[in-house]
C-alpha cells in the first residue's frame, strides 16, 4: 500500500499537459520557420527548446521547484504569440490545463492525505 501513497495526481495531471504541450510546441517550429519568417536557428532554438523543457520538467515532477518551472513554460508558450499568434490562444489553453492540473491536483493530494491519515488512525490498534 505504500506504493499507493506515493502515487501523486498533481504530478500526474501535470505531467500530461506538459506532455500534450511539448507536442503543441514542437509543431509551432515549423510555423514559426514557414509562416512567421523566423530564422531556422532561432525556430529550432526556441521551438524544440521548450519541448525539451517540457518533457524534462515532467520528469523532475517529483520535485516541489519543478512546478515552478511548470509556470515558466506557461508563460513562455503565451509569450510565444507575439511571434506565432495562434500561441497566445493556445498557450492560454495550457496555461489553464496546467493551473487547473496544479490546483486540483494539490487539492487531491491534500485529502488523500487526509483520508489516509484517517485509515491510519483507524487501523493503528489492529
Amino acid at each position: 500500500m505504500t506504493a499507493e501513497r506515493e502515487k501523486s495526481p498533481r504530478r500526474g495531471m501535470c505531467a500530461a499537459v506538459l506532455a500534450l504541450e511539448a507536442i503543441t510546441l514542437g509543431l509551432t517550429t515549423p510555423v514559426m520557420i514557414s509562416i512567421s519568417d523566423v530564422s531556422t536557428g532561432t525556430a529550432l532554438t526556441v521551438g524544440l527548446g521548450l519541448v525539451a523543457a517540457c518533457v524534462l520538467v515532467a520528469g523532475l515532477l517529483r520535485r516541489p521547484w519543478a512546478y515552478a518551472l511548470g509556470w515558466a513554460i506557461q508563460v513562455a508558450a503565451v509569450a510565444l504569440g507575439f511571434v506565432v499568434g495562434i500561441m497566445f490562444v493556445l498557450g492560454g489553453i495550457f496555461a489553464l490545463l496546467w493551473s487547473m492540473a496544479d490546483l486540483l491536483g494539490r487539492r487531491i493530494d491534500r485529502e488523500r492525505a487526509a483520508a489516509f491519515a484517517v485509515y491510519d488512525a483507524q487501523h493503528a490498534d489492529s
